[in-house]
């Protein structure tokens, strides 16, 4: 069974259809003291990172997401979901995060972009050019779609996908049983549909 966390940050409808297009048993789950319980958690997130913090602490689900991440079973966080995996945003001041994975949250750097070619937001489909991880099982390079203004930066070595929108940044990661993905694989279609397949397969 797989957990959808509740915590009033998240386009919570979405993943959970897109869930029970392959048959995934999924709940999307309020009570903190309940997350142990289950097998897989899914962290995600719209909005602004101190706003997802804040609610995290507030709903109770901030520990409650950490005791789950140190069980060792695995945890996915998507778009917000994932940065709030990092140890700092600097989204709207320095932000302390959930720190389960080293690195931090950081704006696009404009100066090393076109900015006549590239937007902020990064809205829309791009490549993660994915490395050996078995989320990726089954695809190479996938398109995913994206809504972003914020990435992470990190060692090489929690990254399994990158991406290029005016330079590259860190598009998926994974620590031990933590995983991460900027883009959303719930509306991603054939491609998104296939990491989530991965996800329930682990």
């Amino acid at each position: 069974m797989i957990a959808i966390v509740d915590y009033n940050m998240g386009n919570l409808a979405s993943v959970l259809n897109a869930l029970k297009l392959i048959d995934a048993h999924a709940v999307i789950e309020k009570n903190p003291n309940n997350l142990k319980n289950y097998d897989k958690v899914i962290l995600p997130g719209v909005g602004a990172y101190k706003d997802a913090m804040e609610h995290l602490e507030d709903t109770g689900m901030l520990s409650a997401v950490k005791e789950f991440a140190s069980s060792g079973k695995p945890m996915l966080g998507i778009c917000l979901g994932m940065q709030l995996l990092f140890e700092s945003s600097q989204e709207f001041g320095e932000t302390k995060g959930l720190g389960l994975i080293p690195g931090h949250v950081v704006a696009f750097d404009k100066s090393k972009m076109d900015m006549d070619e590239h937007k902020i937001p990064h809205v829309g489909w791009n490549k993660a050019f994915n490395k050996n991880s078995k989320l990726f099982e089954g695809l190479e390079n996938p398109y995913l779609y994206f809504v972003h203004s914020y990435h992470a930066v990190c060692e090489d070595k929690y990254t399994i996908a990158t991406t290029h929108y005016g330079y590259d940044f860190v598009s998926a990661v994974q620590k031990d049983n933590i995983y991460g993905f900027q883009p959303h694989p719930e509306k991603s279609h054939d491609n998104g549909i296939a990491i989530l397949k991965n996800f329930v397969k682990l």
